[in-house]
């Protein structure tokens, strides 16, 4: 039997008018700090968001959602965040804020596979 690895994840939103509080959920990121495994899965349905708001700047929060993504993996042109230290990374990308991409609060379990939980977590929460 492998090991269990404790994990914590946060769900990915677009919440389009921040006033409305209404969002959809369209990711997952995941971190192991000692396995040193920080990762995002992300899928944006442009229906649904334009369903939520059809005034909604699809292609500006694809551009954010790459930066995200840059930022998660620690991408050279993910800008200062992205040169930051693994931990560091999901801590800011997890913070509380008040924008159109904002996250879960983060939530922990167990598992032997991290690439296997995160698209487990992805299609429970995502679809």
């Amino acid at each position: 039997m492998q090991e269990q690895h404790l994990y914590e994840y946060a769900i990915i939103r677009v919440v389009p008018r921040v006033e409305r509080e209404e969002f959809i959920n369209v990711g997952v990121v995941i971190c192991h700090w000692k396995r040193d495994f920080l990762a995002c899965k992300l899928h944006l349905d442009s229906r649904k968001l334009l369903m939520l708001d059809p005034l909604a700047d699809v292609e500006m929060i694809q551009l954010n959602l790459a930066s995200f993504q840059k930022i998660c993996t620690g991408s050279v042109n993910g800008g200062n965040i992205a040169s930051m230290d693994l931990a560091s990374r999901f801590r800011w990308l997890t913070a509380v804020r008040s924008s159109i991409i904002q996250t879960s609060r983060p939530h922990s379990g167990y598992a032997e596979d991290l690439e296997k939980t995160l698209e487990r977590l992805f299609e429970e929460n995502v679809g």
